[in-house]
């Protein structure tokens, strides 16, 4: 195992952790974003399976949000309000009249402190950042933690904490996009995707949650056994961009990722209540990428977290951490071959 370091555009640093299977995994401690994952197919050889910019300077703005962490709150929030005990917060319009992914100034746009770190079966980073009281509109003074651990088993483990001295919003997420095809040589829409989730919330025409949990039965949200990602993107259903709720939170696999030809396969693994499939629907070719230029369902998003619809409406689990509270929230990433 080996961790290297390398300064990239300026002074951000990017760190390559690798194990002894070869496996490896680059962050950048701007933004955390994950810029790289080299895993083997079937035959042994490394392909990049997640969506990364070609020039680094990119990720300056990065309106995808490539491999970044999110937050303080992953997802859109209904009209860039909140009302905690009868007060109300206002954050940034920046997505219509909403909130989209904490902001322009979110998680995913600061300098996170970088602790390496190697113990006998893992090596991995340990960023910390604190988020100042009114940040982005957000009250109270939040310190964050977010740990990457690679294992020798090919394993990706993300554990987060936060701890706040005001009650605020937490739902912190991964933003990858992963393409197990290899080296972005075909979209996505040939996975095949099988998904722990009976239910997911309905959105309205701006991607808001209307509040209503839908039944998956008989309809393209149904994933509970393994179908072609792909077979359900119509002009009707451009792609997904939507709230999945996992039937068991006991940090048990919820989803499983299948490209046939490399024989790739992507497990994960969470505690959270939920998480949003986003496939790429938006993704253009002016945008160019480390392998490809940018198109339609390229990548396929797994954010786990809690739901932004618990801040205006009944039925979710809440997301407000209170000062005596620490959030904690537990996502793995195990890649494997399919024979």
């Amino acid at each position: 195992m080996k961790i290297e370091k390398e300064t990239v555009f300026g002074n951000w640093e990017e760190y390559t952790l690798t194990n002894d299977q070869n496996m490896s995994v680059s962050v950048l401690n701007y933004g955390a974003i994950i810029t790289k994952i080299l895993v083997p197919d079937r035959n042994g050889k490394l392909e990049n399976i997640v969506l990364s910019f070609k020039d680094y300077q990119d990720y300056k703005t990065n309106p995808n949000y490539f491999g970044a962490i999110i937050g303080r709150v992953a997802g859109r929030i209904q009209d860039a309000s909140f009302d905690i005990a009868g007060t109300t917060f206002s954050l940034e319009a920046n997505d219509g009249n909403h909130h989209l992914h904490g902001g322009s100034a979110g998680l995913h746009q600061i300098i996170w402190k970088v602790s390496p770190f190697e113990t006998k079966d893992c090596i991995g980073l340990t960023l910390t950042h604190q988020s100042r009281d009114g940040d982005g509109g957000y009250p109270g003074n939040v310190d964050i933690t977010v740990t990457y651990t690679l294992t020798n088993d090919n394993q990706l483990q993300l554990d987060y904490t936060a701890v706040t001295d005001k009650s605020t919003p937490i739902a912190l997420t991964n933003h990858t996009y992963f393409n197990l095809c290899g080296n972005l040589r075909d979209t996505v829409q040939h996975h095949f995707l099988t998904m722990n989730s009976n239910s997911f919330v309905e959105l309205d025409e701006e991607l808001i949650p209307t509040g209503k949990i839908i039944d998956v039965e008989d309809s393209r949200f149904d994933f509970r056994n393994s179908r072609v990602l792909g077979e359900s993107f119509t002009k009707e259903l451009n792609g997904y961009d939507h709230y999945f709720i996992f039937d068991d939170t006991h940090s048990g696999e919820q989803v499983t990722l299948t490209e046939p030809t490399s024989g790739r396969v992507l497990k994960v693994y969470s505690n959270q209540p939920g998480m949003v499939l986003y496939t790429a629907n938006d993704l253009n070719e002016n945008i160019q990428l480390r392998e490809a230029a940018g198109k339609k369902h390229l990548g396929v998003c797994f954010e786990t977290q809690g739901s932004p619809a618990s801040l205006h409406h009944a039925g979710f689990p809440s997301i407000i951490l209170h000062p005596d509270e620490t959030y904690r929230q537990h996502t793995l990433f195990e890649f494997l071959i399919h024979e």
